[in-house]
């Protein structure tokens, strides 16, 4: 029996796992998916959480709902991957592998941001990129109604480019329905030279924060943040004031990954920009956001990144070369 392995069971990882177990004939291959939460996250859900729009209940499914018959979901947390031996090691288990589809997605990483982690964190500082940091920025929006709001991208890649301008946007909303918005200043304090990453729509976006009055201070490298004088600094030296800082902190890759020597310095898999397929490691292909191609981390991408992951497996199974299919599109 020939083995496929997964590693994460997100969007990409689910979608990988749909696919191949109708392509491929259940007599001869085995399907496994691997990831350590039993709960499926909706993650463009959270970014609602601190308007009270959605809850907790509203972004979380057991996994097992979207498990396709015929593949196994083991539920363990990776430790480890030998691309040598083709094995994927866990806390109580080892799973060889003919071919490995790594769908491990990003992680936000604050403690690389000088100062970022310390005595403000949940305090003054806060991010909805995770869950619980979501849900705590709820109990701080829910009762703030005057001061500064600084919304900091610390640099790029990080998840769901648009996520921190819908931020700031429905941030003026949530201020103005609770009719504080006059004593609140918003800001977006960017690495990026506009509102966005593409010209066109950085105009047209950075138009619309002026209508909005939210400000967008562009080519902010932050270096470090000060929790105690509750300002943050760039490596040029200007120095944004805060009274409550809605950070994006830098996103790295898994840690288990990084550890197995399989990354580049964030973290994220070396990856063949049009088969997706792995630059340093046989038999291993990469889907969404784990992936260093030059394109957005996000849920649309791992979308249309599946039809071709998925085709150059079953190409690659069937003794022929993958085909350069991928071309950065996005919805």
């Amino acid at each position: 029996m020939k083995k496929l392995v997964i590693l994460g069971h997100g969007t990409g990882g689910t979608i990988i796992a749909t696919k191949m177990r109708q392509m491929l004939p259940e007599r001869q291959w085995e399907v496994t998916v691997i990831d350590k939460d039993w709960q499926h996250h909706y993650q463009p859900g959270w970014l609602f959480i601190p308007f009270g729009i959605y809850t907790r209940k509203d972004c979380l499914k057991p996994k097992t709902k979207f498990v396709p018959p015929g593949v196994n979901l083991v539920l363990d947390e990776i430790t480890g991957v030998d691309p040598e031996k083709k094995q994927v090691q866990t806390k109580t288990g080892v799973f060889p592998y003919d071919w490995l589809v790594i769908a491990t997605g990003c992680r936000i990483v604050p403690e690389e941001v000088e100062g970022m982690m310390g005595p403000g964190w949940g305090k003054e500082i806060h991010n909805f990129y995770t869950l619980e940091g979501a849900e705590a920025l709820f109990g701080k929006m829910k009762y703030f109604d005057k001061g500064r709001v600084v919304i900091n991208i610390a640099e790029l890649p990080f998840k769901c480019p648009v996520a921190p301008l819908e931020f700031a946007f429905m941030a003026d909303w949530y201020f103005t329905i609770n009719g504080v918005r006059d004593n609140i200043e918003i800001e977006l304090a960017t690495p990026l030279p506009g509102a966005f990453t593409k010209p066109v729509a950085s105009q047209v976006l950075g138009d619309l924060c002026r209508e909005k009055n939210v400000k967008v201070t562009p080519n902010f490298q932050i270096a470090e943040c000060n929790a105690e004088k509750k300002y943050i600094k760039s490596f040029g030296g200007e120095e944004v004031p805060y009274d409550l800082l809605v950070a994006i902190p830098p996103n790295f890759g898994a840690q288990f990954l990084m550890d197995s020597g399989m990354t580049d310095p964030m973290g994220y898999m070396e990856t063949d920009n049009h088969t997706l397929k792995s630059k340093k490691f046989d038999n291993i292909y990469i889907i969404g956001d784990a992936a260093n191609v030059p394109t957005s981390k996000a849920g649309a991408v791992a979308h249309y990144e599946a039809d071709v992951v998925a085709a150059n497996l079953q190409r690659e199974m069937d003794g022929q070369p993958p085909r350069p299919d991928y071309d950065g599109h996005a919805t």
